[in-house]
């Protein structure tokens, strides 16, 4: 057993991403650790409190490989295996919220649904831009009165007269979307057909007959990502800009989230994870009574329930991956992995705020910040609520 296996998991030097990973897939954890340490570490306070999109961000994991990471080798990608991917965004998730938001929505929302949906022009004018990082994307499926029910979007296609398509509607909470220099939008050439009538366009933007801005109020957390409200009245396209047959578009969206549900959960093992590397930190430091924070049994159980959830946590989410990797992914399996491992960063987050006293009321110490970034990715790629209902139902209907 290598010293890495045996370095207790709450060490800021230790491997964190489990014992049962191979040689290579571990010296992969390593190497994207250093990167996020090193190129976005810096920067995680401040875009934060600054509400800022980082561009330079967006050339930076470009450059280190990762927007085009899980894209096969063929299409210009690194061909990484769906276990890679999720330990990359877990690497990711410990340091900065916002960098794994963006790859989930351009690499998994984004670019591989254009790869694997788009036609030959389509692929060619995009995928290698948007892995260069000279383009971002944007998936533009969320309405005000549409989320958890995709089914129920209201955003209208129809024919134009001379040809192609006039589109009118409105998104919202679109990551990416005030940045984006393309959009993948869903709307219905038929409202009557619910979900059989969800039609997948592909936009540039800007574009004539599109508003984008930024969305109302103060973000809770991840508010160094780019978040907006996209408006669409009268934007014309040819029909070149349909992704796929023509109302195949809802399970164009149902594959893209799922794509982004492994994301998610792993960006929630990360987070977990720095939440728990702060607790042990400042329990081990802190004396009150004449002894360490962490001498105390109260203290000692909350930690020990942190790392024993963490643990449960990746292994349900790197048995997703593996399972999606050799063709025996269920829809229970990302559910459960996502259901699991935000809830349990949740608790997590919460405890670590509370074992730093007031001093995790401070955005001084990172741990109000992963309390507040956690509460979005129990929202995003469908809630709690909604993997609870998969789940059950997928009990009840046997």
């Amino acid at each position: 057993m290598s010293t890495a296996d045996t370095t207790p998991l709450w060490l800021p030097d230790s491997d964190l991403v489990g014992s049962d990973l191979a040689d290579d897939d571990r010296a992969f954890a390593r190497r994207i650790r250093a990167f996020a340490e090193a190129k976005l570490a810096p920067h995680a306070r401040a875009i934060d409190e600054q509400r800022a999109f980082r561009r330079a961000m967006v050339d930076e994991l470009a450059a280190e490989g990762i927007l085009g990471g899980p894209l096969p080798t063929a299409a210009g990608g690194a061909g990484w295996s769906p276990l890679r991917l999720a330990i990359a965004h877990e690497e990711l998730g410990a340091v900065c919220g916002n960098a794994r938001g963006f790859c989930a929505v351009q690499t998994g929302l984004v670019t591989q649904c254009l790869f694997k949906n788009g036609d030959d022009a389509q692929r060619a004018r995009w995928l290698g831009p948007l892995m260069r990082g000279a383009a971002i994307g944007c998936f533009g499926l969320t309405e005000p009165e549409a989320g958890s029910d995709v089914a129920s979007l209201q955003t209208r296609a129809e024919r134009h007269r001379d040809g192609g398509w006039v589109l009118r509607g409105q998104k919202h909470w679109i990551t990416n979307g005030g940045v984006a220099d393309v959009m993948l939008l869903f709307a219905t050439v038929d409202p009557a057909l619910g979900g059989k009538g969800i039609t997948a366009f592909l936009v540039e933007l800007p574009a004539a007959g599109v508003t984008r801005t930024p969305m109302p109020g103060v973000e809770l957390g991840h508010r160094g990502s780019d978040h907006a409200v996209i408006t669409i009245d009268g934007l014309r396209v040819g029909d070149d800009a349909v992704v796929g047959p023509i109302g195949k578009g809802f399970g164009i969206a149902l594959n893209g989230l799922a794509a982004g549900r492994l994301s998610v959960a792993a960006g929630a093992v990360g987070i977990h994870r720095a939440a728990l590397a702060a607790a042990v930190a400042f329990t081990t430091g802190r004396q009150q009574f004449g002894q360490p924070l962490a001498k105390f049994q109260m203290v000692q159980e909350r930690l020990a329930d942190m790392l024993t959830e963490l643990c449960a946590s990746r292994a349900l989410v790197h048995r997703c991956a593996r399972r999606r990797a050799d063709g025996s992914e269920t829809h229970a399996d990302v559910a459960m992995a996502k259901l699991y491992a935000t809830e349990a960063a949740a608790r997590a987050t919460e405890q670590a705020v509370m074992l730093h006293g007031a001093r995790g009321y401070s955005s001084e110490f990172p741990v109000e910040r992963l309390w507040r970034d956690i509460q979005a990715l129990r929202i995003y790629e469908g809630t709690s609520m909604i993997q609870r209902t998969i789940l059950a139902r997928m009990l009840a209907d046997g």
